[in-house]
């Protein structure tokens, strides 16, 4: 009767996860199909699954995009601006957190509900002021508005890591205290082991964030050496509109990390959710 169950409950989830997945397959279709062929069979009348399969299959498709597309030059600036918010973010923002979850200072909980409310906040609201600063310090075009703020922490990850850290024995923390470990000592050396998770969920936030990112880059960024992916894929659109094969196999390209790290990183990252219900 279990098996049974299982067997009806992921039937159903196969079938909720159809809608989902139906774009990501008609996206790599396209990428391997004729410019013909995109125009053939596109009426909902007469779409049929067996026009998902190209026939014949180009495979050049690829080439073409990466020769049309400075692919490399655009991933290599994506995954700068990956490595340095990631570790800018993840960084400062656990920093904050074992503050807020660990040390007792005067209106501690006043400034972390604070902190929280700036969620609510937003980007559009702060978008003027925050480019205005940007540009009397002489950042626009360069791609420091992208990567100092992360630097600052985030408060969703403040949040998160806040959450996880009440979750930790208090009693370790006071014993290295009583053998006269630092603060700054049992942050580093008992609770950030401990936290990989949580840690490791924030990072991959903050990654897929900075990757999938095209707004940021197309406020600040008019140098064509300096765009990253989602910005480059825009332009891909705006220069050569009509090369929707081309352009599907360039999104595959962009696409295809993303989920191998998804797969590779989801248990770390389910992990990392399921642990972070905190104590008060």
């Amino acid at each position: 009767m279990e098996k049974g169950n299982r067997l009806l409950i992921h039937i159903v989830l196969i079938c909720l996860s159809i809608p989902a997945i139906l774009p990501l397959i008609w996206m790599i279709s396209t990428s391997f199909k004729a410019e013909t062929q995109i125009y053939t069979n596109t009426g909902m009348q007469s779409f049929q699954i067996s026009s998902l399969w190209p026939s014949p299959m180009h495979p050049q498709n690829y080439s073409e995009a990466l020769q049309t597309v400075p692919f490399g030059i655009y991933l290599r600036n994506t995954l700068i601006l990956c490595l340095l918010t990631v570790l800018g973010a993840v960084g400062s923002s656990a920093v904050v957190a074992y503050g807020f979850a660990r040390i007792d200072f005067k209106g501690k909980e006043m400034w972390f509900a604070l902190m929280v409310a700036t969620m609510a906040l937003p980007g559009q609201v702060t978008m003027i002021p925050v480019f205005t600063i940007f540009r009397n310090l002489g950042w626009y075009g360069t791609p420091l508005p992208l990567i100092v703020p992360a630097f600052t922490g985030s408060a969703f990850f403040i949040f998160l890591l806040t959450q996880f850290f009440r979750t930790l024995p208090a009693e370790m923390a006071e014993a290295a205290r009583v053998d006269g470990s630092s603060e700054w000592r049992i942050f580093t050396q008992l609770v950030l082991p401990l936290s990989k998770p949580a840690l490791a969920t924030c990072a991959l936030f903050q990654f897929l964030g900075t990757w999938n990112d095209f707004f940021g880059p197309l406020l600040y960024l008019n140098d064509p050496n300096s765009y990253t992916l989602a910005y480059g894929l825009q332009q891909f659109l705006s220069l050569h509109g009509g090369k929707w094969a081309q352009l599907m196999a360039a999104s595959t390209i962009f696409t295809i990390p993303i989920i191998v790290l998804f797969f590779f990183a989801q248990k770390t990252f389910i992990q990392g959710i399921a642990t972070t219900g905190g104590k008060s």
